[in-house]
């Protein structure tokens, strides 16, 4: 049975995006920017500008990949469509697991993160302070963890696919304000005098149970792209 026409609602959006948002690669790079400045003595409007700028260059960039994916979609023939999504489905249940599996053994076996080329040609770019080096490190981070840690995105993009509308358009938008949401809360906690310490300290103590957190949704999304594509449910 074809996937039927419906749109995900503003709370799974919400909830998603606000699981997602804990990106740890976006995060670290944003830290480790702000870190390298104050280093440097650089004022409170030098941190401000180049935040916001790697921010700005990280959700852009998320947003064009998740507007092109979703066109891609639209275009498939819907019998084909519903294949696709079993498939996406399918390795998003398989990412869930693999997320839970850190939960009890981080690091242990294979593991949905960034390769460490790629994290160590992060770092690098990272440490080129300057409009040009933020812009192209903000767009290389987000095209490097699209890949690897963007599972509940492509859940979400899949579905906004079905019926992509003016509706899905501002949702996709929606998703991607909180998705760089806490971005913002740390960029402006920094600049206010939060101790960078604390803030790299709260990364570390609750990435376990992020990667919990993240690892049930995706079953979830998963096992419910798949009863879509099926025809078991319809997801209003």
């Amino acid at each position: 049975m074809a996937v039927e026409a419906y749109l995900p609602t503003i709370g799974t959006i919400v909830i998603t995006a606000a699981i997602d948002s804990i990106n740890p690669c976006a995060i670290g790079v944003l830290i480790l920017m702000v870190s390298i400045l104050l280093g440097k003595k650089k004022s409170v409007s030098s941190l401000l500008y180049y935040g916001f700028l790697y921010i700005g260059s990280v959700m852009l960039t998320y947003f064009l990949a998740g507007l092109g994916l979703a066109y891609f979609f639209t275009k498939i023939p819907l019998v084909i469509t519903e294949y696709i999504a079993i498939t996406v489905g399918t390795i998003i249940v398989f990412a869930g697991l693999l997320e839970i599996k850190d939960f009890y053994w981080y690091g242990k076996f294979f593991s949905l993160e960034i390769p460490y080329y790629f994290s160590k040609k992060i770092d690098k770019y990272a440490s080129n302070v300057s409009t040009a080096g933020v812009i192209f490190i903000g767009i290389f981070v987000s095209a490097v963890e699209l890949p690897c840690t963007g599972a509940p995105y492509l859940a979400i993009i899949t579905l906004l696919s079905q019926y992509f509308d003016l509706t899905a358009f501002l949702l996709l938008i929606l998703y991607n304000f909180i998705f760089i949401s806490p971005l913002i809360i740390i960029l402006l906690l920094v600049a206010s005098g939060k101790r960078l310490y604390d803030i790299k300290k709260w990364k570390y103590d609750n990435r376990p149970i992020m990667r919990f957190s993240i690892g049930l949704l995706l079953i979830a999304m998963g096992w419910l792209l798949i009863l879509i594509a099926n025809g078991t449910i319809n997801f209003g």
